[in-house]
């Protein structure tokens, strides 16, 4: 059994594909995922993991509510990268029928909405990965301007490769290796979402201010342990 104190106090001080590299291809062969929203910074992610292993299983929570321009972008990377296992999880067949018949949960009750197209079938996606590996920045603010390179949260070790990036950071590597961006970012979108639940921002403005704007509301639930609570950094 992996000791995830252990796993963090040697590689929680690295980042990137520093910080990934050991994980994907030592720690945790075949049960580490990249949970990706192919959104407007996850190429960086994506680039580094195709570089050291194209097969990292990829989980892409399609929600039946994203933009189709973040659903072509998926398809492009993928082409692009030559990413081998991306999978489109989202609510079973029965369940949207069921929890939102006319699609509009997200404007009574979006935490709800949240719950079942996004935390229940991730939460079904990660079994048997005893691992899994976040976009979160701490230039996101919020919860997560102390977001640590790794921590655990319902039994799983959680991996934050580019927590310490800035912005510059992003653009820097996106630049250096030409990798597209998402087409939603030339009009002023910073941090991609549902399309209902997402507004372009201003320059003033940080760039998760057009997620669930008006609400108070910064997080879908997944980044949330099983019993509702924030996560905790680890000891």
């Amino acid at each position: 059994m992996i000791r995830y104190d252990l796993v963090i106090r040697r590689y929680g001080e690295l980042s990137g594909a520093a910080l990934l590299a050991p994980l994907i291809q030592e720690v945790f062969p075949g049960r580490i995922a990249l949970v990706s929203s192919f959104g407007a910074e996850s190429a960086v992610l994506l680039h580094m993991i195709s570089e050291i292993d194209r097969a990292t299983p990829v989980v892409f929570l399609d929600t039946g509510k994203l933009f189709p321009e973040t659903l072509l972008y998926r398809d492009r990377l993928i082409a692009r990268l030559g990413l081998t296992d991306v999978r489109s999880i989202g609510p079973e067949a029965h369940e949207t029928p069921a929890l939102d018949p006319d699609g509009t949960l997200w404007q009574s009750a979006p935490d709800a909405c949240c719950h079942f197209r996004k935390v229940v079938p991730l939460e079904r996606a990660l079994r048997g990965f005893t691992a899994w590996i976040t976009g979160r920045k701490r230039m996101h603010g919020g919860e997560r301007a102390v977001l640590p390179m790794l921590e655990t949260a319902d039994w799983r070790l959680k991996a934050n490769p580019l927590a310490d990036w800035s912005a510059e950071d992003i653009a820097g590597y996106m630049e250096h290796h030409g990798l597209p961006g998402h087409p939603l970012t030339a009009v002023g979108y910073r941090s991609i979402g549902c399309m209902p639940c997402t507004r372009p921002v201003t320059d003033n403005e940080d760039a998760r201010a057009g997620r669930w704007s008006g609400l108070d509301k910064s997080e879908c639930g997944i980044h949330w342990t099983a019993n509702g609570r924030p996560i905790r950094v680890a000891q």
